[in-house]
């Protein structure tokens, strides 16, 4: 769908092209970036008219419009422009050579997204070598072009743009009291954008600073990882300041610390390993180049990088302690707290879901590593039978079959699945014989995935209902309870396998979701193993709360607020949208913020928030940030939001130079199931919720929610913070 507002599509993707080089979408960072290039200002109107030029083209070519925002197309074009900005004089011919030169960047960029693409690898500042190189090359012969004498002479150009005092200023910075080393860091920020002087430097460093910490943390870590290797090994330091290709060494300490690899210890452990390697490029590919007499400007950050992040995808496990950012959010910092949230809240997702197979309560007689049977290779089973409130599996003496509670009780498919087996012919066993001929009994196997089958047996003579090679859904009837096979009383034996025969050996795979009953009180469970005497359930689902969290795109929300000094009704509209990604989100039209979310039939979770902090959407997302869609009174559901989410921009300053390393501050999400008004038809409930940031252990800060649902939907949100009360009501 082609963008309504294309200025709007224009100027951020313009504005985004700059900060891009940073890996980032800071938009101060981008201004400061932008000022930058403007210290030589042909260069920095070169740098403009090349990225505006490549986003238009881009745009009516038909490109993607996402990209187009992001900067990723403009970005190599804007170091081309700058490039030959600063090197040849304005004139006819040379805004003709940056016209096509635009062109030409575009081309490959579009070019190396397909190519390094199709290996899911970034294609990085590849595009603008080729472009570069390409251009020095061809331009030998261009004579039309004058090479530039700006930024030759410095100080006469200092004063013809603010006098002695510019003059002075520019001699107070150069004369500063700090090491050499730093004014090679500061000259190689600046040589990123062509400014080779110290000034730009510091702005550049001020700027990254404020986007983010552990960005500048590790341009200092990985340029200081440079300047003493090529100490230790004897090179000559002064290549640094005289051909200001240190600025190789901060893109890839920022690349590979913390943007395409989750900050942490060993994140800053490989940037130090890999820094010596971009020296050995770097001096390498020197030599080469300047028989050409080409300089190699970003060739060692790309190789290094794309070479790493390329071996990465051969590995079989995670032996390099490394961890690929998964969703990219543009910052070191966000990329870290994101995938530490997501990390710990969906850690088991990779599990195929599988549920228990039966209906009500049911207790284990034997579970992994059992007292009787389940043992070896076949140890990670579970026996399951039913109880009574004393505690007994049958009623009377418990000589016959049907004295057994469990017995010719309902067998649930546990997911989705092809029969692969199926034994059904065997006779029950009189309570206390065991048939050790055929040990299994009745048995059903199904294939849920490559290398996933469930197996359940002991069931009742000639009760399977279906036949091998059927489909079968979960929770249709498969069979009834039994007693054959190695089964001196009936039970349902049910256990997890790799490979589809009976008598295949056990692993160890958990059940998706249950509720553990114990002394009146309930808990929930996620991807967890019951153990032995636990009396276990499936997730009863509730239709009030299975329709009110049922958010299809297109279901449309009228909220009316009302706080408690202020009696007039602001009303929002939100409504659910799906984007490019399939990822489903609730929007607020009146202040254009994003709740997104999941729903997998048991759990309701909110995964991400965009946009303003203080709407009632975003309220809602903290409220109902996970809901279990079955009511279990008093029950309490736990989980951790980002810890960015709550807490002030101070304190995540401190937090964001060590969370790579240490986390001091946590935020937690509670919710319990307070009131319903009929737990088997149900029209009004009131689930409430408590949102807490912890420093040490400590609560710093708490907000307190309640959610009242009736007519299938959510009703009232109700939010106290800080003593104010603030009221929601929700019209469908």
């Amino acid at each position: 769908m082609k963008n309504k507002q294309p200025y709007l599509l224009l100027f951020k993707g313009t504005i985004n092209s700059y900060s891009t080089v940073f890996f980032s979408d800071n938009w101060i960072l981008a201004f400061i970036l932008m000022g930058v290039t403007f210290f030589n200002v042909y260069a920095g109107l070169s740098g403009l008219i090349a990225v505006l030029a490549t986003n238009i083209i881009a745009y009516f070519m038909g490109y993607n419009e996402f990209s187009i925002s992001k900067g990723l197309y403009g970005f190599n074009s804007l170091l081309v422009g700058l490039g030959i900005g600063i090197t040849f004089e304005p004139n006819t011919a040379f805004y003709i050579l940056l016209l096509f030169s635009v062109i030409l960047t575009l081309f490959l960029t579009i070019s190396m997204e397909g190519v390094i693409g199709k290996y899911a690898l970034p294609y990085l500042s590849v595009p603008f070598l080729f472009a570069i190189w390409l251009l020095f090359l061809a331009t030998r012969q261009f004579h039309e072009l004058k090479i530039s004498e700006h930024g030759i002479y410095i100080l006469n150009e200092l004063y013809d743009a603010g006098g002695i005092a510019l003059v002075n200023k520019y001699h107070q910075i150069n004369d500063l009291p700090i090491p050499d080393s730093l004014f090679i860091y500061f000259k190689s920020l600046g040589a990123i954008f062509f400014q080779y002087n110290a000034i730009a430097g510091m702005l550049i460093a001020i700027g990254i600073l404020i986007y983010s910490r552990i960005g500048f943390t590790l341009s200092l870590l990985g340029f200081y990882s440079a300047f003493f290797f090529y100490q230790v090994i004897g090179a000559n330091i002064n290549d640094l300041s005289y051909n200001y290709i240190g600025f190789n060494f901060i893109l890839t300490s920022i690349a590979i610390g913390g943007y395409f690899i989750v900050p942490s210890k060993s994140s800053y452990f490989w940037v130090v390993v890999l820094i010596p390697l971009i020296v050995i490029v770097t001096i390498a590919t020197s030599s080469i180049f300047a028989v050409y007499q080409l300089s190699i400007y970003s060739l060692p950050f790309n190789i290094i990088v794309l070479m790493f992040l390329y071996i990465l995808k051969f590995r079989t496990k995670g032996t390099l302690r490394i961890e690929e950012v998964i969703s990219q959010r543009n910052s070191p910092e966000l990329n870290l707290y994101s995938q530490l949230n997501t990390s710990k809240r969906f850690k088991n997702t990779y599990f195929f879901p599988i549920s228990l197979p039966f209906w009500g309560k049911w207790s284990v007689s034997q579970a992994h590593e059992g007292e009787h049977t389940h043992k070896g290779e076949w140890k990670h089973a579970w026996d399951f039978i039913l109880k009574d409130e004393q505690n007994r599996a049958f009623s009377g003496f418990g000589m016959r079959r049907e004295e057994h509670y469990c017995y010719n009780k309902p067998v649930l498919a546990p997911a989705d699945g092809l029969i692969e087996e199926v034994v059904y012919h065997i006779e029950d066993n009189d309570i206390g014989d065991v048939n050790v001929n055929d040990n299994w009994g009745n048995t059903i196997v199904i294939k849920h995935a490559q290398y996933l089958y469930s197996k359940l047996s002991h069931l009742k003579t000639d009760s399977i209902k279906f036949k091998k090679g059927d489909y079968v859904r979960k929770g249709e009837i498969i069979a009834y309870v039994g007693n054959s096979g190695r089964s001196p009383s009936p039970h349902l034996h049910f256990q997890l396998q790799a490979t589809p025969f009976i008598g295949s050996t056990t692993i160890d795979f958990p059940i998706s979701y249950y509720i553990l009953n114990k002394n009146f009180s309930f808990e929930m469970k996620q991807f967890d193993r019951p153990e032995k005497d636990d009396l276990v359930s499936n997730i009863d689902l509730n239709i009030l709360l299975s329709k009110a969290f049922y958010f299809i795109p297109g279901k449309k929300m009228s909220i009316f607020v009302k706080n408690g000094q202020n009696q007039m009704d602001e009303e929002l509209k939100w409504e659910v949208f799906t984007d490019y990604y399939n990822n489903s989100y609730i929007y607020c039209h009146n202040t254009q913020s994003k709740a997104y979310f999941y729903n997998d039939g048991n759990i309701h979770y909110f995964k991400n928030f965009e946009g303003d902090k203080k709407s009632i959407l975003f309220y809602f997302y903290m409220a109902a940030y996970k809901v279990m869609l079955g009511f279990y009174k008093n029950i309490v559901v736990k989980d951790l939001y980002p810890v960015y989410l709550l807490n002030n921009k101070a304190i995540m300053f401190i937090q964001d130079f060590i969370a790579p390393f240490y986390m001091f501050i946590k935020s937690e999400y509670t919710l319990k199931y307070n009131f319903i008004d009929d737990a088997m038809s149900s029209n009004h409930i009131v689930l409430k919720s408590k949102a807490e940031t912890k420093i040490s252990n400590m609560t710093r800060k708490s907000i307190d929610f309640e959610m009242e649902f009736k007519n299938d939907s959510l009703y009232k949100l109700t939010i106290i913070k800080s003593g104010k009360t603030i009221e929601a009501r929700c019209i469908n």
